[in-house]
C-alpha cells in the first residue's frame, strides 16, 4: 500500500512482468489503484537451474493471476515448493490461501494466521530451496508482521512494502510504528553498506538499482514530513485529519485516509518521546 508520489533513487521505467535478476522474476498482479501503484508484484525465485520455485507474496484472490503465476514458474521447468508472505495485507496475502492449494506448496509468514504448514518466519532464517539462498530481514513498521528477503547472490532485497519502487509507503497505525519503520529502513540501509545489495525488488513499483538512495530519500522524506507534523501540532492542530489538510494539501485528496495512518503514527511517536503533549 503505497501514498504520496515521491522519487526514489534510480527506478528501471514502466512496471512489467519478466526478469528483474538472474533469480527472481515479476508475474504484475491485475490490481492497479492509488494505494497498488501498477498493482502487486509477485516474485518467483529460484536458483538458476534448479527446478524448485519460491513465490514471494501471490497477491489477490485473482484466480487468473495465481494461473500465470504457476505458468510462468512452469515455462521455466520449475515447480512451485513455497509461498512466502512479506506481510499479511490482502493485495499481498489474500490469494495465499488458494495458492497454496494450487501448488501443495506451504505458506511461511511471521503472522502464525498467515501460515500455511508447521514453519513460520522469525528474524536470522535462512530460506534454502533448490540451492537457493534467502535471508530473512524482520522490517516492521509498514505493517507490525513486515518482513523483506535478502537474495545475497543477487545482490538484492526483496522490501514488500517497506520500500516501494515508486513514491512512499503508508506506516499503516495503529499496527504500523514509526519508531520500529525508521529502525526497518536503517536495517536495511546497513544491508546496502555493510553486504552489497544494490537493488530493490519492491512490493509495488519498478525494480531500484540504487538501493542506498532510496533509502536514504526514505530516511529524508520521513524526517521532513515528521518535521511538517510537529510545526502543525505547535500551531495548535491535535488531531490526525486536521494536520493532513495542512500537510498534505499539495497530494491528490484520495490519499488523505491513508496519510493519516502515517500521521497518526507521527503523532504517536512525537508523544512517545514527549516532544508534543499526550
Amino acid at each position: 500500500m503505497s501514498a504520496v508520489p515521491a522519487p526514489p533513487g534510480s527506478p528501471r521505467g514502466a512496471v512489467t512482468s519478466g526478469p528483474a535478476t538472474a533469480r527472481a522474476v515479476n508475474v504484475l498482479a491485475p490490481n492497479p489503484s492509488a494505494m497498488t501503484l501498477d498493482g502487486t508484484n509477485t516474485w518467483i525465485v529460484a536458483e538458476p537451474g534448479s527446478g524448485l520455485a519460491v513465490v514471494i507474496d501471490p497477491g489477490p484472490l485473482d484466480e487468473g493471476h495465481l494461473a500465470h503465476v504457476i505458468a510462468t514458474a512452469e515455462r521455466e521447468g520449475r515447480r512451485v515448493a513455497l509461498t512466502l508472505l512479506t506481510h499479511g495485507h490482502p493485495d499481498h496475502a489474500e490469494g495465499a490461501a488458494r495458492f497454496a492449494e494450487l501448488t501443495g506448496s506451504p505458506v511461511r509468514a511471521l503472522d502464525p494466521a498467515l501460515r500455511l504448514g508447521e514453519e513460520g518466519l522469525a528474524a536470522g532464517d535462512v530460506v534454502t530451496t533448490g540451492g537457493l539462498e534467502l535471508r530473512v530481514v524482520p522490517t516492521p513498521g509498514h505493517t507490525g508482521d513486515s518482513l523483506s528477503f535478502h537474495l545475497p547472490a543477487d545482490r538484492a532485497v526483496l522490501t514488500g512494502d517497506t520500500v516501494l519502487g515508486r513514491g512512499t509507503t503508508v506506516v499503516a497505525h495503529p499496527d504500523g510504528r514509526l519508531g520500529d519503520y525508521l529502525d526497518s529502513l536503517r536495517r536495511l540501509r546497513t544491508l546496502t553498506t555493510d553486504d552489497g545489495v544494490d537493488i530493490v525488488l519492491p512490493g509495488h513499483g519498478p525494480v531500484l538499482d540504487d538501493a542506498r538512495g532510496a533509502i536514504e530519500h526514505y530516511l529524508a522524506h520521513r524526517a521532513a514530513r515528521l518535521a511538517q507534523v510537529e510545526e502543525a501540532v505547535r500551531a495548535g492542530l491535535t488531531t490526525a485529519p486536521e494536520v493532513v489538510a495542512r500537510v498534505y494539501a499539495d497530494v491528490d485528496r484520495s490519499l488523505w485516509p491513508a496519510a493519516e495512518w502515517s500521521v497518526g503514527a507521527q503523532l504517536e511517536y512525537l508523544r512517545e518521546r514527549g516532544v508534543v503533549a499526550g
